[in-house]
Order: C-alpha cells, then structure tokens, then sequence
C-alpha cells in the first residue's frame, strides 16, 4: 500500500517556507518549469507563479498564514485547488 503526499495547506506553507525566494526552476511531471516564490508581509503570506517552460501549463496560488494556529488560507488562481497542491508537493527543484 503507497500513501499519498500530505497535501494540505499546513504542509504546502512548510514547502514554500522551504523553497528560495524569487525565481529558479524546478520538474513536475518530467516537465520544466519556471518558478517564482515571493513573500509579503514579512513572511505571513507567499505568491506562487509556476511557468511551464516551452509549454502552456501555468500554477498559480497564494497562501496565508492567519495569526491564529489555524490552518493556513490557500487560495489557487482560478484553478483547481488540486493542481496546485499536487505541484507544490511534487516538483523537484533544480
């Protein structure tokens, strides 16, 4: 039996915390992509932008982490909350 990656919003917060700020790239799928990571408001919120390179495959989400231990807010742009998830837990950066 394989488990599945945790693809919850607390554990897409810990992998973006873990990711570099600003652009790099990384591998989703054994596609390319270019990737930028930006924090706002002193670390309590990041914009995801992933491109793919030579194709049209676009990630896009914000996250936010409330002031509370509640659970962080992840908000996908105009996409499937599994899309982004599933990209943020499987891409291997370069």
């Amino acid at each position: 039996m394989t488990t599945s990656p945790d693809a919850s919003p607390a554990a897409v917060w810990t992998i973006l915390t873990s990711w570099p700020r600003g652009y790099f790239t990384a591998r989703y799928e054994g596609r390319r992509y270019g990737v930028s990571n930006t924090a706002h408001a002193n670390g309590q919120s990041f914009k995801l932008f992933a491109e793919q390179l030579g194709g049209a495959d676009r990630i896009s989400l914000n996250i936010y982490r409330p002031p509370s231990s509640a659970e962080p807010a992840l908000k996908p742009c105009e996409m499937p909350i599994d899309k982004v998830t599933a990209f943020v837990v499987g891409a291997v950066l370069e």
